[in-house]
C-alpha cells in the first residue's frame, strides 16, 4: 500500500496486494477454529476416556438399543406366527367346506345342487365305482355248507349270458333266512337260504347296479352250485 500510495507500484498492484492478504487471513482464521474444534473433541474424548461413568452410560444406552432390537424382532416372530396360525386355520375351514370323493366313481344321483345348505349326515351324492360290481345272491341252505369265502365263481348277466364273468366269492352270510320274494327256486321256495357275495374280478366297465344276472360258485371238483338272480 505504501509503495502504490508513493508511486512506485501501480494502485492495481497495490489493491491486488490488499485483497490477497485478506483472502490468506481468512483461510488462516478458518484453520485456527478447525483446530479448536479438533482440541475441543481431543479434550471430550479425554475427558470420556478417564470418566467411568460417562463409559457406563454410553454402554447401557448401546445394551438398550440392543434390547428393544430384540424386542422388535420377537414381536415380529410372534406376528409371524400368528399369521401362520390364522393361514392354516383358514386352509382347514376351507378344507371343510370341500367335498372329496374317497375313491374314483361315477356319480350315480346327486341329492344337492353346488351353493345349497345341508344338513349334517344328509347323503349329497350317490358314488359308483364300476370296477367294484358283485352280484347279491342267495344259495339254498342245503348247499351252503360247500360255499366259503375266496370260491372260484362266475356270472351271467341277461345282455351277454354267452360270457361268463370271472367273480369270487366275497361274503357268507353268518345266518339263513327265508326264501325273499323276487327269488324262485322250483323245488325250495319255501326252504331257508343265506345270502352270499360274488365279487366280479373284472366288472369291464358295462356291468351296472341292479342288473339282472345268475351266478354259480365252483365247489368240489369241477361242480358248480346256482345262485338265484338278483
Amino acid at each position: 500500500t505504501s509503495l502504490a500510495e508513493s508511486g512506485v507500484v501501480a494502485a492495481r498492484e497495490g489493491r491486488q496486494s490488499m485483497n490477497n492478504a485478506d483472502a490468506k487471513r481468512a483461510v488462516v482464521e478458518a484453520a485456527e477454529r478447525r483446530v479448536e474444534a479438533a482440541r475441543g473433541a481431543l479434550r471430550a474424548a479425554e475427558a470420556a476416556l478417564h470418566n467411568p461413568a460417562i463409559r457406563t452410560a454410553q454402554s447401557a444406552a448401546i445394551e438398550r438399543q440392543i434390547l428393544q432390537a430384540q424386542s422388535a424382532i420377537a414381536w415380529a416372530q410372534a406376528d409371524a406366527e400368528r399369521a401362520r396360525a390364522e393361514l392354516q386355520e383358514a386352509q382347514a375351514n376351507r378344507r371343510d367346506l370341500e367335498i372329496r370323493a374317497p375313491f374314483d366313481a361315477t356319480v350315480a344321483t346327486r341329492m344337492a345342487e353346488p351353493g345349497e345348505v345341508v344338513a349334517a349326515g344328509s347323503p349329497i351324492v350317490t358314488l359308483i365305482d364300476f370296477n367294484q360290481v358283485y352280484l347279491r345272491g342267495f344259495v339254498p341252505e342245503g348247499e351252503i355248507g360247500r360255499v366259503r369265502v375266496g370260491q372260484r365263481a362266475r356270472v351271467y348277466i341277461d345282455s351277454n349270458p354267452g360270457h361268463p364273468l370271472e367273480a369270487t366269492v366275497s361274503r357268507v352270510d353268518p345266518r339263513a333266512s327265508f326264501t325273499p320274494e323276487n327269488t324262485y327256486f322250483r323245488d325250495d321256495r319255501v326252504k331257508q337260504v343265506v345270502g352270499v357275495k360274488l365279487q366280479l374280478v373284472n366288472a369291464q366297465g358295462y356291468v351296472k347296479p341292479g342288473m339282472p344276472a345268475d351266478g354259480e360258485v365252483l365247489v368240489e371238483g369241477d361242480k358248480w352250485v346256482a345262485t338265484n338272480r338278483k
